[in-house]
């Protein structure tokens, strides 16, 4: 095999290996809000890391899982749901650790007439643990 095949099928396979990723991580975000849009709250629990840093521009900085699912039990459950703008999620590899996940998304306000907002840019860090891929650390700016 030459050096330049070699290069091309190394290429290729960081290609496959992000294409898997990202589908992944994306399926992952489908995932967990299914279950914030229903209100499942096991699920939701089920995907936070117990080391959770939860970054939110209008509501501070939230570190204990439990307060967090609490704020969302209360504030969200059967008032708000969120809709990701359908291609805006680009993800990139931390080697060794998990990924990153950048995108946009709006929420609609059921209390409100179900009223849209504009989207907003989120980030979401994903740890690949040994139960699975747990969201480990978020940036929500609306």
């Amino acid at each position: 095999m030459t050096f330049s095949m070699m290069l091309f099928l190394s290429g290729t396979l960081g290609v496959l290996a992000q294409s898997d990723l990202t589908n992944t991580i994306r399926k992952m975000d489908s995932l967990y809000f299914k279950a914030y849009n229903e209100c499942d709250m096991d699920t939701q629990a089920d995907f936070y890391h117990e080391d959770i840093e939860f970054y939110h521009d209008s509501g501070g900085l939230v570190t204990d899982k439990q307060a967090l699912l609490k704020s969302i039990e209360e504030n969200i459950c059967g008032k708000v749901s969120r809709e990701l703008l359908e291609g805006s999620i680009e993800v990139s590899a931390i080697p060794g650790f998990g990924a990153v996940a950048i995108g946009k998304h709006s929420f609609i306000n059921h209390m409100e007439g179900d009223s849209k907002s504009e989207p907003s840019k989120f980030v979401v860090v994903w740890k690949d643990t040994p139960e699975g891929w747990k969201i480990y650390r978020v940036i929500s700016l609306h």
